[in-house]
């Protein structure tokens, strides 16, 4: 008789697909990135001859970038094969259906609604630290050296890479180690907390943290992460075009 299968519940998904890297493995796989990426972006940051990491030109600084997702990439690879099943695509869950779509009013509103509503006692009890200027000028600077190609590449960058790598390492490695071998509720947390933390924005932590709860909890509602990098897009592309605007 042919073995049935049967169905894993939802809150299982997240340590039943695949094989979750160890969670040792997925910190020191992070860090190694991390720094590697950094050091190849300042290398290339140093390129461009200005002091000011906010004057690098945008096709510098995409370049830039792109080296820390390609040290992000390679190492949740590398993480797969040495403590996964070797299958980077089962190990961290990245499946998209059509149903992911639902992250785009997702990401919109929490852009929209979501932030504005957390950060609104914080510049009542601080009107002098959370303000919009402070809270818009990481996107503001970004757009206003940005035109023609350069837009292209900014667009590409914020909205295409930036989503799709951040998710995978995020939520895809570390969430998922993390709620492979303690309790999700509390991987949730520490992603989240990580994803704001590691932007080194201070007056952004509210917003990135709770962002992060959102993506956290679409990846861990539905097991794959093509919810989650629907909704980091289409917050992304939100607040591009609120800066734009």
């Amino acid at each position: 008789m042919a073995a049935v299968r049967v169905p894993t519940s939802r809150r299982a998904t997240l340590r039943e697909a695949g094989r979750a890297v160890d969670v040792p493995v997925a910190i020191v796989t992070w860090l190694a990135a991390f720094l590697v990426g950094q050091t190849i972006s300042a290398l290339v940051a140093s390129t461009a001859g200005v002091d000011d990491v906010d004057a690098i030109p945008i096709p510098t600084l995409f370049v830039a970038v792109a080296a820390t997702w390609i040290a992000y990439v390679a190492g949740a690879w590398y993480a797969s094969v040495r403590a996964g099943s070797g299958d980077p695509v089962e190990d961290y869950r990245l499946r998209f259906r059509g149903i992911d779509l639902v992250g785009v009013p997702i990401g919109a509103l929490t852009q929209l609604v979501l932030v504005p509503v957390v950060y609104l006692p914080l510049t009542r009890l601080w009107p002098d630290v959370f303000t919009d200027e402070r809270l818009e000028e990481t996107a503001q600077r970004l757009v206003d050296r940005a035109d023609g190609a350069s837009m292209a590449l900014l667009v590409l960058m914020v909205c295409v890479g930036a989503p799709i790598v951040e998710e995978i390492v995020y939520r895809g490695m570390l969430q998922g180690s993390f709620a492979a071998r303690v309790d999700q509720k509390v991987a949730l947390l520490a992603a989240a907390t990580w994803f704001a933390v590691i932007h080194f924005r201070p007056v952004e932590y509210p917003g990135l943290f709770v962002f992060g709860l959102v993506a956290g909890a679409c990846f861990l509602a539905t097991g794959r992460l093509g919810t989650a990098i629907v909704t980091h897009a289409a917050f992304n592309v939100t607040g591009l075009l609120l800066a734009l605007a």
